[in-house]
């Protein structure tokens, strides 16, 4: 019998009828893809827990932070402040893992000395007393274990320090990668002195004591062989004087940080959240050498976020600016400071930074760490 209601059956009340879905297929198995970039929801260990970003500071706060509750820890400074027998201490404690062992500038071994060293005048201490503690691969040569103690003495002595004690253990071959060197320290924080991440303070002048980016670009053009015209050589550097210069020209410090791993970015946004205020960066007022601008542009990275081991960034408030970056022009290694920015109260917690295009882009912390094992 026909239809006569609908005479073209392809039709439905005048509207074309849709033709039968296919079959649903089954869904994609991603099971065996991995992402570039780690993702945060794991549950295992990966490479950028030890960057220094934002993945450093999830394992700090969510696992050793609520296992060893105190109120020293709560600082988390770049070192630990507290007060014992009527004086106040500063401790630090770093290991250092870099490859190569041996670099343009330097070596694990001045590293070491110099990274603790620092760790601790970030709290405005008067650096004393190391100790050292060597985790040697079976089959390494005791020829470049020597050399490494040799570069800590010397480091040592010109940071003005002693490697008081220390400790040695050897792992099995294949369970180590050569030497790997752990420095504790301790010194004596001066009468009057407070400086901490939680001092920054709206309107603080923000100060960095030089070139950025040097000593990542420097690990990473000797590890994989790659040459940008010229050397670039690491900035490692004992910082303990440039900052007592500092404090003889303002007592008042409010923060210190030096920028080693995950670089300017994630120290200035340490501050900033540890603080509660905003920092505001001039991009052009950015102290990045020509070959580091060059290096990062071939390699993809930006060198905000670039590794320094002889720099340090200062928040000062404003009215002593300029006594500070006096003082620190005077001395080796604050030669080249510069005011990069300043403390606001908008964006309360995060760092911008304002373009030469007039514009301005978040300057967020890294997930993990651009360059790997460099310190």
């Amino acid at each position: 019998m026909t239809d006569t209601t609908n005479p073209d059956p392809t039709r439905l009340n005048g509207t074309p009828a849709q033709p039968p879905s296919p079959p649903s297929s089954p869904p994609p198995d991603f099971s065996g893809w991995t992402c570039p970039a780690p993702l945060r929801d794991h549950d295992k260990i990966v490479m950028g827990h030890g960057g220094g970003g934002s993945l450093s500071a999830e394992l700090v706060e969510h696992l050793f932070a609520p296992a060893f509750r105190n109120e020293v820890l709560d600082g988390l400074g770049d070192s630990a402040v507290f007060a014992l027998g009527g004086a106040r201490l500063a401790l630090s404690t770093d290991s250092y893992v870099v490859r190569p062992l041996f670099f343009p500038g330097g070596s694990i071994g001045d590293l070491a000395v110099n990274g603790t060293v620092n760790d601790l005048a970030m709290s405005g201490a008067v650096p004393a007393y190391l100790s050292c503690g060597f985790i040697l691969e079976e089959g390494v040569a005791l020829e470049l274990v020597g050399r490494v103690a040799e570069a800590m003495g010397a480091a040592a002595r010109a940071a003005d320090v002693v490697v008081a004690t220390g400790d040695t253990k050897v792992v099995d071959a294949g369970h180590g990668d050569g030497i790997f060197v752990n420095t504790a320290g301790v010194g004596l924080i001066p009468d009057g002195v407070d400086i901490g991440p939680r001092r920054a303070r709206p309107d603080d002048t923000v100060i960095v004591s030089g070139s950025i980016g040097v000593h990542g670009v420097a690990i990473m053009s000797k590890r994989e062989g790659l040459e940008f015209g010229v050397e670039i050589e690491s900035d490692t550097a004992p910082l303990s004087g440039l900052v007592a210069a500092m404090l003889a020209a303002c007592p008042d410090l409010h923060a210190l940080r030096d920028p080693t791993r995950g670089g300017l970015a994630t120290s200035l946004g340490e501050i900033a959240a540890a603080s509660g205020v905003g920092v505001r960066l001039a991009e052009h007022a950015l102290p990045v050498p020509e070959t580091v601008a060059n290096a990062c542009a071939f390699l993809g990275l930006d060198p905000l976020y670039v590794a320094n081991e002889g720099k340090l960034v200062a928040f000062v408030p404003p009215e002593h600016a300029d006594a500070v970056l006096t003082a620190m022009r005077a001395h080796p290694y604050g030669r080249e400071a510069v005011a990069i920015g300043t403390c606001v109260e908008e964006h309360p917690g995060m760092v911008v930074s304002a373009t030469r295009l007039g514009g301005t882009r978040v300057v967020d912390m890294p997930l993990g760490e651009q360059l790997p094992r460099i310190c």
